[in-house]
């Protein structure tokens, strides 16, 4: 099963905003219990959208540059980027339906 990639400071501008594909970026802590249970639901997304977007977290304790950048208040915040933009949000814990209604309105857009 793929596994959502981490995006750090290093690698952020080259694996979201240069993408040439959609890229989902869920924030998170491991101390945040809705965290936990929005992980799962991403991880397995990475596998879905293997090769039509890139799926990704950014740990906000480890990166909380990022997690600034972006003006993160509150996790699970998804973000979904194209063209190295944010298009969509999501706050709070989701569903799969919910993540993958908003992914894949990016490829009609």
């Amino acid at each position: 099963m793929s596994k959502a990639q981490e995006f750090s400071e290093e690698t952020f501008q080259s694996e979201v905003l240069e993408s040439s594909k959609p890229v989902l970026v869920d924030f998170y802590a491991d101390w945040c219990a809705p965290c936990r249970v929005q992980g799962p639901i991403v991880d397995k997304l990475a596998g879905e959208y293997e090769g039509r977007a890139k799926i990704g977290k950014v740990d906000v304790d480890a990166q909380p540059e990022l997690a600034g950048r972006y003006r993160v208040r509150s996790i699970p915040t998804l973000l979904v980027f194209k063209d190295g933009e944010v298009v969509d949000q999501l706050v709070g814990t989701q569903s799969r339906e919910t993540v993958t209604a908003t992914l894949d309105a990016q490829f009609t857009a």
